[in-house]
């Protein structure tokens, strides 16, 4: 052997398997940077060919200078200190517990002449060692992730990615994945190489660096058992690790809330709708479509679905006597499909009873905001009708920004605006094609309509393969995320456990039995998680909020911050799991092991 440094391929061959979870960290690190920094090259490739062939130039700055631009760099540069921060915790996390265990070998190597130096080098060239394997695997598994995503968006969504380039290798993206690999590791193992070096030869060779302080009296037990405080403290002596575990399982919740937020940037940036129609036809006159119309278009070739709106605008009303109310309603009827759509489409406030609206009822609904005066149960009078509102729409689906301005429409069904006003015709007409319509079926249905009204042909206008594609890429990202936050707490509850073997083994033999032993770890399993859970939960949310205003609120005026408590209930959940899982290999190794044997493990 050349040098101490040839130890380090040896280490990383004995210890593969304690290892695996480190490496997991980084490649998860690199792989989520590469996967979406290429991705952002892919879509800036496709859009630069599309401007190019359109106005033959693309200046960069423009889509940089633009709103949206930035606020997608600004995303891009959140996320990616996210992931390196939460790859710093979860690596330092790891390596720390590895450190721990190992003590008697830093012991030996500072007895045979070793400095601190010297230590402080060997385990960062440790870290840097297993970027060997782990960076290649995440940029291989980054790219052909981008290349299938790629694949899905260009053949499987078309529409508007039929453009996107195909296994396009992005250097900036590689570029961006090393970065995160080299960065994050070194700086995870910037403090457990300082803890290494500090441990002196004779307190290491004795195997007792890295362990709880000497108790100087029994734990006061008087509320609660013995295993439970040992559990409790045995994760709140170590102040480093505890604040390791603790800031992992706390990222990885903060990680998850923010990336939900995604989510609801997605549903306003590319909203969905059941009732989105792919043609429609309007007339310039009022209600003047005659219904009979919709009974001859539903018959026909390529038709799905065909519904219809009436309106009549600026009505003299007044509303609970509310000085404040301009005077006037406007009332746009829908037929019974419409307002299902509503209910899928979750557009109805709580407390709204949707089924009170159909038929020919006095109930409407009305559309809202922030700011709206009126609620649910408030009268509106027209003429010699009294109206209730049944339910209110969570924006304005009829103004550009979802906001009402204080102009309140009501929406009827078909029935009651009848009744009203006493208009049977349209004034719009929605047809829903299916999916095998033709070119040939659509030209049908224009020459059979009246040359007098407009005519709009949309279908080339449908986002759901594109708010498809955007959701499953933020879930796929979510995944994995309580994926590794699964397996690096069960990981991390493992080897805590290991580097205290011997302080199991003499509890064993001093009478404690196999169940106290179980419970003791699960207390320290749990109290990491509570723990993690209390300052993921006061941090992510109103990081959550800070995301959701800058991201959505800042460009969609309607749009209000809700509590995500399915996201969080969904990660509690998943923490839950995992530290319920991280007791099981833990308890199977000290059962199935002699109390000798346990005592002498190192």
């Amino acid at each position: 052997m050349k040098s101490y440094l040839s130890l380090i391929p040896i280490f990383a061959k004995v210890h593969r398997r304690q290892n695996r979870m480190t490496l997991l960290c980084i490649v998860f690190a690199v792989f989520m940077v590469t996967a979406v920094f290429s991705m952002a090259e892919m879509g800036f490739r496709m859009e630069q060919a599309r401007l190019v062939g359109k106005h033959g130039s693309f200046p960069i700055k423009d889509l940089l200078g633009s709103s949206m631009g930035q606020t997608l760099l600004s995303v891009a540069i959140i996320l990616f200190l996210m992931i390196l921060i939460a790859g710093v915790l979860m690596i330092s996390s790891s390596m720390n517990s590895s450190v721990a265990q190992r003590t008697k070998f830093f012991g030996m190597m500072r007895c045979i002449g070793m400095s601190k130096q010297q230590i402080i080098r060997f385990v960062r060239l440790e870290a840097l060692n297993w970027c060997k394997t782990a960076v290649p695997i995440g940029l291989v598994l980054g790219i052909v992730t981008t290349w299938g995503l790629c694949t899905v968006l260009r053949f499987v969504v078309r529409e508007e990615f039929s453009d996107i380039p195909l296994f396009g290798i992005s250097i900036f993206g590689i570029a961006c994945g090393i970065f995160i690999g080299l960065i994050t590791v070194l700086i995870a193992a910037n403090a457990p190489a300082k803890h290494a070096a500090k441990v002196s030869p004779i307190t290491a060779v004795s195997g007792n660096a890295g362990h709880e302080k000497t108790m100087r009296h029994s734990p006061y037990t008087r509320f609660g058992k013995i295993e439970v405080l040992l559990g409790i403290s045995h994760a709140v002596s170590g102040k480093k690790n505890l604040f390791l575990m603790t800031g992992s399982f706390a990222l990885s919740i903060i990680l998850f809330l923010n990336f939900s937020v995604m989510v609801n940037f997605v549903d306003y940036l590319i909203p969905q709708s059941a009732a989105t129609s792919d043609i429609d036809i309007a007339s310039a006159d009022g209600n003047s479509i005659h219904r009979e119309l919709l009974t001859d278009i539903r018959g026909m070739d390529g038709v799905k679905e065909v519904y219809g709106r009436r309106s009549v605008f600026d009505v003299p009303a007044r509303l609970n006597g509310n000085a404040d109310f301009s005077g006037t309603v406007d009332l746009i009827s829908y037929d019974d499909f419409d307002l299902q759509c509503l209910k899928k489409d979750h557009a109805l406030k709580l407390g709204s009873d949707l089924s009170k609206v159909y038929g020919n009822s006095r109930f409407v609904l009305a559309t809202s905001d922030q700011n709206s005066t009126w609620k649910i149960g408030d009268t509106i009078q027209i003429g010699e009708e009294t109206l209730t509102i049944a339910g209110l729409l969570k924006n304005d689906p009829f103004s550009e920004d979802g906001l009402t301005n204080g102009n309140l429409t009501l929406i009827t069904s078909s029935e009651t605006f009848v009744r009203l006003t006493g208009d049977e015709d349209y004034s719009l007409v929605l047809i829903q094609t299916a999916g095998n319509v033709t070119d040939e079926n659509v030209q049908t249905i224009q020459n059979f309509v009246d040359a007098t009204y407009s005519f709009r042909d949309k279908r080339d206008e449908r986002t759901t393969g594109t708010y498809m594609a955007f959701v499953f890429c933020v879930y796929a990202f979510l995944v994995i995320i309580a994926l590794v936050t699964v397996m690096n707490i069960i990981n991390s509850i493992s080897m805590s456990v290991s580097a205290k073997m011997k302080q199991y083994g003499a509890m064993r033999a001093v009478g404690m039995d196999e169940w106290q032993m179980i419970k003791m770890i699960a207390c320290e399993a749990f109290t990491y998680a509570v723990l993690g859970c209390i300052v993921g939960c006061a941090i992510g949310l109103p990081l959550s909020k800070l995301l959701y205003d800058f991201l959505i609120v800042g460009h969609f005026p309607d749009a209000i911050w809700q509590f995500p408590i399915t996201s969080l209930g969904i990660i509690l959940l998943f923490v839950a799991i995992a530290a319920i899982a991280a007791v099981y290999t833990p308890a199977r190794r000290i059962r199935n092991m002699s109390i000798t044997a346990t005592i002498n493990e190192l």
